[in-house]
C-alpha cells in the first residue's frame, strides 16, 4: 500500500469553527468505540486502553507520524476539522500500518470540532498530552473568538487534560503568541514550563519541523514562537 499524494487531497487552508459541520459523536466517551481506529492494540492488547496524547487541527498528520514510535505505549490522535485533510491522514496511517506491521498502531485520526465535542470524547482528566502547532491565526479582531486558544476553552481543556498534563503551543504569528501565552498566564488552572525546564524534554525539538506547516515557515525564513503550559492540579495553592 502506497503512501498519499498530498496533491490530491488538497483544501481551503482554513475551516470556520463555528460554522454548522456534518459530524457525529457519542454523548459520552464511553459510547465512542475506540477500535475502530486502534484495533490492533485496543482488540488485540488492551481494551481499556484510552487517548492520552492529542494533536488538535493535526494537519497532514506530521506530528503523530514522529511520535509515534517514540512514544510506542501510548495512543495518540489527531483531530482534522476538513475533510480532504483527514482523509489524507487516515489514509496516511493505514499505508505506514500495511507497509510496518508492527509500527503506527497507537495513532489515529478523527473528523470533528475540536471547539465543540471534546467532552464527547474524552473523560474529565484523561489526557497527558495536548498540541496546537500553527493554529489558524484569525487575524481579524472580529474574527478573535474563533481562535482554538481563548479563555472559554481553556477551561475545557483544563477539564479533559491530567493534573501536570502539558500543552505544547507553536506559532510563527508572533500577536496570536502573545494571545496564547496571555490567556494561559491568566487562566487559574495553567502555569507556564520555563525554557530551563523544556531543555530536557524529548518533544519539544519535534514541534519545529514535524508539520508541513512549521517545514513552510523555516523555507520561508520565518520566526517560530513556542510557548508550553502545565495543568496545575485542582486546589494548588502556591502561597
Amino acid at each position: 500500500m502506497e503512501l498519499p499524494q498530498k496533491k490530491y487531497y488538497r483544501q481551503r487552508a482554513h475551516s470556520n469553527p463555528i460554522a454548522d459541520h456534518c459530524f457525529e459523536y457519542p454523548s459520552r466517551p464511553d459510547d465512542y468505540n475506540w477500535s475502530t481506529l486502534f484495533p490492533k492494540t485496543i482488540e488485540q492488547e488492551q481494551k481499556n486502553k484510552q487517548v492520552e496524547f492529542l494533536d488538535v487541527g493535526c494537519g497532514y498528520g506530521g506530528l503523530l507520524v514522529t511520535l509515534s514510535p517514540l512514544f510506542p505505549n501510548n495512543l495518540m490522535l489527531g483531530l482534522e476539522i476538513r475533510v480532504k485533510v483527514s482523509d489524507y491522514v487516515n489514509d496516511r496511517i493505514q499505508a505506514l500500518r500495511s507497509q510496518h506491521p508492527d509500527q503506527f498502531q497507537n495513532i489515529a485520526v478523527l473528523r470533528t470540532n475540536a471547539m465543540k465535542y471534546l467532552p464527547n470524547f474524552f473523560h474529565k482528566g484523561q489526557l497527558k498530552k495536548m498540541f496546537f502547532l500553527y493554529p489558524d491565526p484569525h487575524f481579524k479582531k472580529a474574527k478573535h473568538k474563533w481562535r482554538i486558544i481563548n479563555k472559554w476553552l481553556l477551561s475545557e481543556y483544563a477539564y479533559v487534560l491530567a493534573e501536570e498534563g502539558i500543552i505544547y503551543t507553536i506559532t510563527d504569528v508572533k500577536d496570536l503568541h502573545e494571545w496564547m501565552v496571555e490567556h494561559f498566564v491568566e487562566h487559574p488552572l495553567f502555569e507556564r514550563i520555563s525554557d530551563e525546564e523544556l531543555k530536557s524534554d524529548i518533544i519539544v525539538d519535534k514541534l519545529y519541523e514535524s508539520t508541513e506547516e512549521g517545514q513552510k515557515v523555516t523555507r520561508n525564513n520565518g520566526d517560530k514562537y513556542l510557548a508550553v503550559f502545565k495543568r496545575i492540579p485542582d486546589g494548588y495553592n502556591p502561597y
